[in-house]
């Protein structure tokens, strides 16, 4: 497996690059640049490009109703060619409040919209000749009487150093992982837990495997969590509480929250329930209280280095790639021990 871990939305990006250099220097494979609503990520994927060397840059994630499917293809060439080929593009389709909040654009097939932006982006990258494409949610070029009538097919300009960009989707809903199974480089599970996968998603992971193109090779994985190693670091665990409080209770609309529902088939409907009336009525610390001790370990990665071995092996088994990590040092320690570490256990 290799080592991945996101950086946070609200850190200072210039401190964050000399971070991330450090952990390149510990052993850190792949850092993950999240864009919510605050800076955006390419931008910082540039330059983090410019002070690393080996480290690979993914965007976690870019939502694909954000940006055109041209832009997402052009954006990630150009981050490929200023790290010379470690460009990653993380997408997903966040929701309705955010696209039609933020953004103005219908919320509107996600789907079916993640499914054509891949379509459209690996044939701009191809370059072989003008992208044409006729689907449900992109039609390009726009066809008469949804605008002038004067587009043209058109491809890149400049040829990407890379026929193709490992394309990552976030996905928990079991339509939307069966697509990504099928069409996506890699897939972003947030709250994954590995006994729990095949329970959950291993019919869509499965129908989609059946679907997927052999080109594309087996699906990578990035999925993890909180993690802290040592004689106490079980008590870490609870550093993770107000993030899963805040997924699953405030994190989209009643009734539109991915995230409630992953906790809901995990067996958990009742407390999903509870933690979300709980936030909703502004009681974040009764929501975080009422968060399961078991779904807090299984969504964490923290204790001895036996426990943690263990842990390792049932991502593996779980087909897992990139453990993704939220390293929390102990007493003594960097997020860069942690990761050498880390690394060390991973083998």
């Amino acid at each position: 497996m290799k080592i991945s871990m996101q950086l946070k939305y609200d850190t200072d990006i210039v401190a964050a690059a000399g971070q991330v250099a450090e952990l390149e220097r510990a052993g850190l494979d792949l850092v993950w640049v999240p864009e919510a609503y605050g800076y955006d990520a390419p931008s910082f994927m540039g330059f983090l490009a410019a002070r690393t060397e080996r480290i690979e840059i993914g965007s976690g994630i870019l939502s694909v109703f954000s940006r055109t499917p041209a832009l997402l293809a052009m954006t990630a060439a150009g981050v490929d060619a200023l790290s010379g080929g470690r460009c990653h593009l993380g997408l997903g389709s966040s929701g309705p409040q955010v696209v039609e909040g933020l953004h103005g654009v219908p919320y509107a097939a996600p789907v079916a919209r993640t499914r054509e932006t891949i379509e459209v982006m690996r044939a701009f990258w191809r370059r072989d000749e003008p992208v044409r494409h006729q689907g449900s949610t992109i039609t390009l070029p726009l066809p008469e009487g949804q605008g002038t009538g004067l587009g043209r097919p058109m491809r890149l300009l400049t040829p990407p150093v890379r026929p193709s960009v490992p394309v990552w989707v976030a996905a928990l809903g079991p339509r939307n992982v069966r697509m990504v199974a099928e069409t996506a480089d890699g897939w972003l599970p947030l709250f994954f837990v590995p006994e729990w996968c095949d329970r959950v998603w291993g019919t869509a992971l499965k129908e989609g495997a059946a679907a997927r193109g052999p080109e594309l090779g087996p699906l990578q994985i990035s999925a993890g969590g909180l993690l802290a190693i040592g004689p106490d670091a079980e008590r870490a665990r609870e550093l993770a509480r107000g993030q899963l409080a805040l997924f699953v209770g405030g994190m989209g609309a009643p009734g539109h929250n991915y995230y409630y529902d992953l906790v809901s088939r995990y067996g958990y409907a009742r407390e999903a329930e509870t933690i979300q009336r709980l936030f909703r009525a502004g009681d974040k610390a009764g929501a975080a209280a009422a968060v399961p001790a078991a779904l807090l370990e299984a969504t964490t990665i923290c204790g001895t280095e036996s426990y943690v071995r263990d842990r390792l092996d049932a991502y593996r088994e779980a087909g897992v790639t990139h453990l993704q990590v939220v390293p929390v040092p102990q007493e003594g320690e960097s997020e860069a021990t942690v990761v050498s570490r880390l690394k060390d256990l991973v083998g």
